[in-house]
């Protein structure tokens, strides 16, 4: 059988661009419209704070003298070239497992991006209750972590073929 990439799970890396350009695009904003360091409340629970994160997700070893860059980096790469070949290898009907691993590859792109041109990842919704904050985390983040918890969901909740 002729495989074409439109026939295959590639057919939805434009959801990986999505995640891409609003992460991009959301990071663009605040760098322009912040100080670092600053914060701005926007609803009861969650305030913008503009703030550089050498770690990972969620401030992950943010704390470790700077090899952390490369190896997130070299993570990053690692990750989306394994969830292409994967996405290859899908049917594109297979929507669930093709939208979690664009959402991964989006938000490690977007993360790779600030990481290789900024030495750091910028981080701004501060998400808290009362006074306990949530590390402060980005879009990306986001779209990794939706991408992994659907992930999570589709082994355990669909059947296996």
């Amino acid at each position: 059988m002729n495989k074409t990439i439109m026939s295959t799970g590639l057919s939805w890396i434009w959801l990986a661009l999505v995640v891409l350009v609003l992460d991009f695009g959301s990071k663009q904003w605040v760098v322009m419209q912040f100080s670092l360091g600053e914060t701005v409340p926007v609803i009861s629970f969650i305030n913008f704070t503009y703030v550089h994160n050498p770690g990972a997700a969620f401030s992950f070893l943010a704390d470790r003298g700077g090899w952390q860059r490369w190896a997130f980096s070299a993570i990053a790469v690692a990750f989306t070239v394994v969830l292409l070949v994967k996405m290859y290898n899908l049917d594109k009907r297979a929507k669930l497992p093709n939208i979690t691993y664009a959402m991964i590859i989006g938000g490690a792109l977007g993360n790779l991006f600030d990481r290789m041109k900024h030495g750091v990842v910028i981080d701004f919704i501060d998400f808290y209750v009362g006074h306990w904050h949530w590390p402060t985390f980005n879009v990306a983040d986001v779209s990794i972590c939706i991408g992994a918890v659907l992930t999570i969901l589709e082994f355990f909740l669909l059947p296996r073929r």
